[in-house]
């Protein structure tokens, strides 16, 4: 976690990018609520006690302590104003204690400004993919192909004969074009059929594999991984790379007479060769130009990391800035409805419960996420900004009472049956709920601390038995 501190110009990018997308959301509901002549007594982006508040017009607007969200208090909609959440005070009770009936709203005005809010969401996503259309955004290996970049020795998949350098073409009968394809598919399963052609050879073979469990809870391919590009962040001091002259952001892209395919493909190839002198090509980056240079190092056993290395430490964000795609708009809005529609559908699925509840990342997970990509490109964020606000509209939307489906769903009675439900049995199952969706964001931010950083096994060596840990292959070095 001290990594997200390290560079001080990401902090502005990440509150800026999130919160354009809370306060695209409220405001959808704000100006709908305003046309169609409904009550705003409150317009909030966080949640709790205000940070800063200003009053215009009777109307608060205010930053709350809790950045995770937003909300606009509409008494004529949402009569509990989920004051467990929002953060209510001695003002804003006093006030509505001394307020005259409010008048009802028509329900199909109710239901407009409900869904207001995926609508904003939707239309800045659209808005969103438009723009990464015409500028483009960098990409890896992963992102432009589903091709095998790296298969460990002592994996299943190795034993099913996959190899470096196959192509999945299909996951369980669903097309990938792309790794990332691949890992969102069988992050949902807990068996998985792949389809998989191999250069030179016709047609294509099926290989059944059970999923193991990923570097942070998902379901994954143990020992598979695809392309990535081995892109150097530093170079250790005294050792063979130095030695040879690699530089900082060198590319390696072939390693004695091997083309390269990953960096967990390097790293089998160097301790293959332990002790002897090999050449390697890298790609530089010079006033010039992009040039190949071929450099002559010899792998040695470093006792400190039990294995055989030259000398190096990996960019694990590296993408080709030179290599830029531009997918379609339909096609990235396809693609982030399509990916949380996938999750949803397979938490109610038994066989893929267990499986994509483990997929699922809370606030932090988020966040950490938003970091990274900030760091690598200001246009990933971007398109990664686009992902969230597509994901946020459809996640509204759900039947659940807290959320805005939920007052949907209560509107639809009222126009049906033509009576509003209840006031004091909404206020409950509005404020149930929302102690559960908060109740639920605390643990899944506490299992992403736990998953991101060392916060979880410093809390298990304090517990009087033994947990046994599963092992999280992070070597960045090589």
């Amino acid at each position: 976690m001290l990594a997200l501190f390290d560079s001080a110009w990401i902090i502005p990018i990440l509150v800026l990018l999130f919160g354009v997308t809370i306060f695209i959301h409220e405001l959808g509901h704000y100006l709908t609520a305003r046309w169609l002549g409904l009550v705003v007594e409150v317009f909030s982006i966080g949640f709790g006690p205000s940070i800063w508040e200003k009053k215009i017009k009777g109307i608060r607007y205010k930053i709350g302590c809790i950045p995770f969200g937003g909300y606009v208090a509409l008494p004529q909609l949402d009569p509990s104003g989920m004051s467990h959440i929002q953060g209510s005070d001695d003002e804003a009770e006093a006030g509505k204690e001394s307020r005259p009936p409010l008048p009802s709203i028509a329900p199909w005005r109710k239901i407009i400004v409900s869904a207001a809010g995926a609508i904003g969401n939707t239309l800045l996503a659209i808005l969103i993919a438009w723009l990464v259309f015409w500028i483009g955004i960098p990409a890896g290996p992963s992102e432009r192909s589903s091709v095998v970049g790296f298969v460990a020795p002592e994996s299943a998949a190795y034993v099913e004969d996959l190899r470096i350098g196959d192509e999945v073409v299909a996951v369980n009968g669903t097309p990938v074009k792309s790794w990332r394809d691949v890992r969102l598919e069988v992050a949902l399963n807990q068996t998985v059929t792949l389809s998989v052609r191999r250069l030179g050879v016709e047609g294509t073979r099926e290989i059944i594999l059970e999923t193991g469990e990923g570097i942070v809870g998902e379901a994954s391919l143990e020992g598979v991984s695809g392309c990535n590009l081995c892109q150097v962040l530093q170079v250790t001091a005294g050792m063979s790379a130095e030695s040879a002259g690699v530089q900082a952001d060198d590319v390696i892209t072939e390693f004695d007479g091997v083309p390269v395919w990953s960096r967990g493909h390097l790293s089998e190839l160097v301790g293959q060769r332990q002790g002897r002198t090999v050449p390697m090509k890298v790609q530089r980056e010079t006033d010039e130009g992009r040039q190949e240079l071929e450099l002559t190092v010899t792998p040695a056993f470093d006792v400190e990391n039990n294995k055989a290395r030259i000398g190096i430490v990996f960019n694990t964000m590296a993408v080709e800035h030179d290599t830029i795609v531009r997918p379609r708009p339909m096609e990235q809005l396809r693609g982030h409805a399509s990916a949380i529609v996938r999750v949803l559908r397979a938490l109610v699925t038994p066989r893929q419960a267990k499986a994509a509840s483990q997929a699922v990342g809370g606030p932090v997970a988020i966040m950490i996420s938003y970091w990274a990509i900030v760091k690598t490109s200001i246009m990933l964020a971007v398109w990664f900004t686009g992902f969230l606000n597509v994901n946020l509209a459809i996640l509204n939307l759900l039947p659940i009472p807290v959320l805005d489906g939920g007052h949907i769903v209560f509107s639809l009675w009222e126009l049906i049956f033509r009576k509003p439900v209840s006031p004091k049995f909404v206020n409950a199952l509005v404020n149930v709920f929302a102690v559960l969706l908060i109740g639920v964001m605390i643990l899944l931010s506490v299992r992403d601390l736990d998953r991101f950083t060392s916060l979880g096994s410093k809390v298990r060596k304090l517990l009087p038995a033994k947990v046994e840990e599963p092992q999280m292959n992070t070597d960045e070095r090589e």
